[in-house]
């Protein structure tokens, strides 16, 4: 057996004696077969467990001959909670212990339940563009909205706190009869829309389709009509004598989301981002292989921007991870892969944005090199800093920092949790190896934020040098009470206010993070908590 993927690719585990990891490259999910008379079950679009020690090529192979490996409507040519919110004021400040402020508890939310219900569990988090407003969605399909109350007066040194603004179901489990797959209704990504008028519209994926929600508030009603009744009946227009002018009544404030648009069946495998344009006028949305662009009128057709499908599944060697429009440059985005590689492509040279522009890769050490190498350094998120000059990638042990015009190496490295490194072995065993951490920049670009492991999250300042641990639980739930950095012993003798590698668990993991447009506001996502921090003034 031979493969044409080179020493470099995949080919190189072919040879006697080596296992292969299993990259699962085209996500697993949790799709659950039903197998239909007259129609047989088709394997997985993700690698099987008990695939794990063959040559990825022949699952690839079967999942793309059973799933079609069609565009869908995407062409080559387009004709036409746990939340934690840390309060400070401004974009920077000292991280924790500074001179400035310190990170305290402000209040909690969500179930005290040990058993969380899998649909329960946050899968996204985003603020929108003024940080009024911050939604998060679910595994079960669910977006809960946040709204940032008012400050009160007679309380100076206290924030508005964020309240449960408005909740709506955004997608329901589907099957896919075809494949006789079922489609989840997990939330994979959230986006807001700049807000144009006095409504508010964000985009909303799952595995397979984006809808455009609207969200508004109605505190009047209309009545006095002519041919209605006030409880809603109609009328007999022969009985109606006098003509009555309708005139709106105040009524309880309501808040009302409605789907605007719905943009589907353009993605084969699994969604896995969405980005908005600066233009406000185009998304894009991508997946294992491809790349599509949305025009936000129109749902029956996209353009397929990237496609890095091989003509042969057997010579594939990297999928999409993750990709972003530029914040400022509505012709340039980027894409991050499983090689750890990312792409900045620019659409003003190609339709077909399949040769990129920059590449960006960092030189790997041969010293360093493992059996999990190519695991851990899989990018699952990429973030473009808000000046546009910069952009931050996440792989599994590390955050880096690249300087759009420099594409040799990063500009910085932070480690996230390197005491893990060791313990990759058992890591792979339990699949922890392949959670996909996000990571952000806070208002001013000077300070990041990404998660780890036993509900801890870390922050890095980029002109102090400066990092943190801090940890997310209802042990540290008093008023006001002030976060105590975190330390992880990873061997020797332990102190007193340090935890032992051995003992994080690693069923509590912080994946998704954002942090507030303008203000010292993180919003962390834990199991399916709600935790509140605000700054507190040395």
């Amino acid at each position: 057996m031979t493969s044409s993927c080179g020493a470099t690719g995949i080919g190189r585990h072919f040879e006697k004696g080596k296992k292969f990891p299993p990259r699962r490259w085209l996500r697993r999910g949790r799709r659950r077969r039903r197998r239909r008379p007259g129609l047989s079950a088709p394997g997985r679009l993700g690698q099987p467990r008990s695939a794990g020690r063959v040559p990825p090529a022949l699952w690839q192979v079967r999942a793309a001959r059973e799933s079609g490996g069609g565009r869908g409507r995407a062409g080559r040519g387009w004709a036409g909670l746990i939340s934690c919110c840390v309060a400070g004021a401004g974009g920077g400040g000292c991280l924790a212990g500074g001179n400035d402020f310190q990170w305290c508890f402000s209040q909690v939310k969500g179930a005290v339940d040990e058993d969380v219900a899998e649909a329960d569990i946050i899968s996204a988090v985003e603020f929108n563009c003024s940080g009024d407003l911050l939604a998060t969605g679910d595994k079960g399909g669910r977006v809960v909205i946040f709204q940032r109350e008012q400050e009160n007066k007679g309380r100076p040194h206290s924030r508005g706190e964020y309240n449960v603004y408005s909740t709506f179901q955004s997608h329901e489990p589907e099957f896919d009869y075809l494949k006789s797959l079922e489609i989840e209704e997990k939330i994979n990504k959230i986006r807001w829309l700049p807000q144009q008028n006095a409504a508010h519209f964000l985009l909303s994926t799952n595995d397979k389709t984006i809808k455009l929600w609207k969200i508004s508030e109605r505190d009047r009603r209309a009545e006095g009509y002519n041919l209605k009744d006030e409880d809603g009946r109609l009328r007999d227009p022969f009985r109606v004598t006098a003509l009555r002018v309708p005139i709106l009544k105040p009524m309880d404030l309501m808040v009302e989301a409605s789907p605007r648009r719905i943009f589907a069946n353009a993605h084969t495998y699994h969604v896995n981002s969405i980005s908005v344009n600066s233009d406000h006028e185009t998304y894009l949305s991508a997946d294992d292989l491809r790349v599509n662009l949305w025009h936000l009128e129109i749902t029956d057709r996209s353009f397929n921007i990237v496609d890095i499908k091989p003509a042969n599944m057997e010579e594939l060697t990297e999928v999409i991870t993750a990709a972003e429009f530029h914040p400022h440059q509505c012709n340039v985005f980027v894409y991050s892969s499983s090689k750890g590689t990312i792409r900045l492509c620019d659409m003003r040279s190609s339709a077909l944005c399949d040769r990129h522009s920059k590449f960006f890769e960092e030189p790997e050490d041969p010293s360093s090199r493992s059996f999990f190498s190519e695991i851990i350094s899989s990018i699952s998120d990429v973030k473009f800093s808000h000046s546009g000059r910069y952009m931050m990638t996440r792989d599994y042990l590390s955050v880096k920092v690249w300087d759009l015009n420099m594409e040799g190496r990063p500009v910085e490295t932070h480690q996230v949790h390197e005491y893990l490194r060791s313990k990759l072995c058992s890591l792979y065993e339990n699949d922890c190896i392949f959670d996909k951490f996000e990571c952000c920049w806070n208002g001013s670009d000077s300070a990041i934020m990404t998660g780890s492991y036993n509900n801890f999250f870390r922050m890095f300042d980029r002109n102090t040098r400066r990092d943190v641990t801090l940890e997310a639980s209802r042990e540290n739930s008093k008023p006001r009470a002030s976060l105590k950095p975190r330390k992880v012993c990873t061997g020797g003798k332990r102190k007193k206010d340090e935890i032992s590698v051995d003992s994080l668990d690693f069923n509590k993991k912080i994946l998704h993070t954002a942090w507030h447009p303008t203000e010292n506001i993180v919003a962390v996502a834990a199991t399916n908590n709600l935790y509140i921090f605000q700054d507190k003034v040395n």
